[in-house]
């Protein structure tokens, strides 16, 4: 097999590895909306990071005595004290990102931001991620930012009702998330070419929940009743947004150019108005339709060569 083929078959995979996180996070956005008539934002962040770290530990510890077994060479070095600490830096650096992020779009949900509305103000990270990746010296090609208009002009097609839009209080929570998952993309860029992904994701929650964690103590007064109420909704966002898609998110971005990555993690706010309308029975309307066509001839449109890093 070519040098060509091969890397475009990589290329491929490593897309539909973020299209499949796309979709579960697509069908996040309800959850979070749910869970937050019963917690808090750092309830709700402290334990769905909690339970993405749990959930991934005892998949890092087979991975490692597999590889103690298989690739000795490998297994000590990631054993070496330089490889634990650019693992932990990465981990304290996506987690921070990651705590910030989630927090700021539960509280968006807190003062009554529509999910449609979140999921377009979320997704502007697909505008973010490239005009600071231009601060780092990266630039993008024309077909590139050609892409990010036309998906920025699906996601207002998909999200955004006929009367217009209205700026509250909560969006601009919603706002300053999107801008700390931009960061959260960009780091996670740099530090998965060198460490494993898997460790990584885990590391990113175990830091991220301690912060939310103290955040919670000082802020939030939980009950028990309530996080009961809340559990259903934050097992969904523990094990399947956190601890599976967002390693997914790792894994997938791996050699890929950030800011096509942005656009095909953006296609969450597509299929969270699929996921209404198959599962829940909401209307899908003409405009919606048109929106999530204009999103996914974009991501097709960053695929193309001429593109890549």
């Amino acid at each position: 097999m070519s040098s060509s083929s091969s890397d475009t078959l990589f290329q491929l995979r490593q897309s539909a590895i973020l299209l499949l996180t796309a979709m579960i996070w697509g069908a996040t956005f309800v959850a979070q909306s749910l869970g937050m008539d019963s917690v808090g934002p750092f309830t709700f962040t402290t334990t769905r990071m909690l339970l993405g770290a749990f959930f991934l530990l005892p998949i890092v510890l087979l991975r490692r005595k597999r590889l103690a077994a298989e690739k000795p060479a490998e297994a000590a070095r990631r054993s070496a004290p330089q490889y634990r600490r650019t693992l932990l830096m990465g981990g304290i650096l996506c987690g921070l990102c990651l705590f910030g992020g989630e927090s700021l779009q539960q509280f968006g949900f807190v003062h009554d931001t529509e999910v449609g509305k979140s999921g377009f103000i979320t997704a502007l990270y697909i505008v973010f991620v490239p005009i600071i990746s231009l601060f780092l010296g990266r630039r993008g090609s024309p077909l590139l930012w050609a892409a990010v208009a036309l998906s920025l002009v699906g996601l207002w097609f998909l999200c955004i009702p006929p009367e217009g839009f209205t700026i509250a209080a909560g969006d601009l929570f919603v706002l300053a998330c999107a801008v700390v998952f931009s960061l959260h993309i960009l780091v996670i860029g740099r530090y998965v070419l060198l460490v494993d992904a898997v460790e990584l994701s885990m590391m990113q929650f175990f830091c991220g929940s301690i912060l939310a964690f103290f955040a919670m103590l000082a802020l939030e007064s939980p009950t028990w009743i309530g996080w009961q109420t809340a559990l259903p909704a934050m097992l969904w966002a523990g094990i399947m947004s956190n601890g599976i898609a967002y390693t997914l998110q790792i894994v997938g971005q791996r050699g890929m150019n950030d800011t096509t990555s942005s656009l095909i993690l953006s296609l969450e706010s597509v299929f969270s108005v699929i996921s209404g309308w198959l599962i829940l029975n909401e209307v899908l309307s003409m405009r919606e339709g048109l929106g999530c066509v204009l999103m996914a001839a974009a991501v097709v449109l960053a695929q193309l060569p001429g593109n890549k890093r």
